[in-house]
C-alpha cells in the first residue's frame, strides 16, 4: 500500500473524528439580558423584553417630568436597548410620544398603545393615533381595561374596527389589556386576541381579581398564573405589567422579588414598568439581568 494512501485515510479518519467531537460538543446557551429582542407569542414580531411604560398613574407621574425631560427619557431607555414603549389613549403623556420618538428610527421602535371606552367611531380614533403619534403603523393596538366577562361582545365594534385597520396595514398586531379575573379568562381563550398586558407580581399588588370594576384587585397570583399559562397554550404574546405594583415598591427588596418573579416565568414575553429617572431605567435593566443569568 502507498505511503500516500495511508496519510489520506489517517486524515479522513481524523477528521471525522473532529467533526464528531464538535457535533457533540455542547452550544452555549446565549446569554439573556433584559434588552434582547424577544418574539411576542405567535404574532411574528419582536420588542425588547423590558418596555418603558407611559402611563403611570394615568401619565401623570411622568407628565410631571415636563416634555423635555420625558422626551430625554424615553431617548435614554431606547440608547439603553428598550425598543418597546407602551403608551395609551387616555395617558397625559399621549401628545408627546410623537417628539419623543422622532429622532429614533421607526423600524426599531415597537409601539403599543390602547383604546378604551366604547367609541362611537373606533375607525376614525385609530386614525387619529395615528396622526398624534405621526407614524404610518402602529406595532400592537389593545383594547383597554376590560374588566366584564362580556368584553368580547361588548367590544365587537372596536374589535372590528381593528382588524379592519390590520388588514390595510395601518396595525399589526391586536390584543387586550384586562384588570379583572372575569374579563382575563375569555381574554386567554379568545381566538382574536394575539397579545394579552397581565398584572403580574408575587406581592399579589393591583392584580386581577373576581370583581369587575377598574381599580378592583385581587390578592392572590396563582389564578393569574393559570390564565397566563393558558394564553401561552394559545399561541398569545404575555406582557406583564404592574410589576413594581402600581409603584408601591419603593422598598428595593420588594423590586428585586417582583423581577425575579417574572422574569422566571417562561409564558411571559416582555414586561413594562413605568419610569420617570435614568436611575430607575438602570436599576431595572440591572435587575433583570442578575435574574436572567441565574435562572
Amino acid at each position: 500500500m502507498r505511503l500516500s494512501s495511508i496519510n489520506r485515510r489517517e486524515f479522513l479518519v481524523r477528521s471525522a473524528a473532529a467533526l464528531a467531537g464538535a457535533t457533540a460538543a455542547p452550544a452555549a446557551t446565549p446569554k439573556r439580558t433584559a434588552t434582547d429582542l424577544v418574539p411576542l407569542g405567535n404574532t411574528g414580531l419582536k420588542l425588547s423584553r423590558l418596555g418603558m411604560g407611559t402611563g403611570s398613574n394615568g401619565g401623570r407621574i411622568q407628565f410631571e417630568l415636563g416634555q423635555e425631560a420625558f422626551n430625554c427619557l424615553v431617548r435614554e431607555a431606547f440608547d439603553r436597548g428598550i425598543t418597546y414603549f407602551d403608551c395609551a389613549k387616555s395617558y397625559r403623556t399621549l401628545p408627546w410620544i410623537a417628539d419623543a420618538i422622532a429622532p429614533l428610527p421607526r423600524e426599531k421602535v415597537f409601539l403599543l398603545t390602547k383604546i378604551g371606552g366604547r367609541p362611537e367611531n373606533p375607525a376614525a380614533v385609530i386614525d387619529e393615533l395615528l396622526a398624534t403619534y405621526r407614524t404610518d403603523y402602529i406595532d400592537c393596538l389593545l383594547v383597554h381595561c376590560q374588566v366584564t366577562n362580556t368584553w368580547l361582545d361588548d367590544q365587537k365594534r372596536l374589535m372590528d374596527a381593528i382588524d379592519e385597520a390590520i388588514a390595510k396595514k395601518k396595525v399589526r398586531s391586536k390584543g387586550v389589556s384586562c384588570h379583572s379575573l372575569p374579563a382575563l379568562k375569555p381574554a386567554a381563550e379568545s381566538p382574536w386576541v394575539q397579545v394579552n398586558l397581565v398584572r403580574i407580581n408575587p406581592q399579589s399588588r393591583h392584580i386581577d381579581g373576581p370583581d369587575m370594576k377598574v381599580g378592583g384587585s385581587g390578592t392572590d397570583i396563582a389564578p393569574v398564573l393559570e390564565q397566563i399559562r393558558v394564553m401561552r397554550r394559545n399561541g398569545h404574546g404575555v406582557i406583564g405589567m404592574k410589576i413594581i405594583g402600581n409603584g408601591d415598591f419603593r422598598d428595593p427588596a420588594d423590586r428585586e422579588k417582583s423581577i425575579r418573579f417574572a422574569m422566571s416565568l417562561s409564558e411571559v414575553d416582555a414586561i413594562t414598568i413605568g419610569f420617570k429617572s435614568v436611575a430607575e431605567i438602570d436599576e431595572a435593566i440591572e435587575r433583570m439581568n442578575r435574574a436572567l443569568s441565574s435562572g
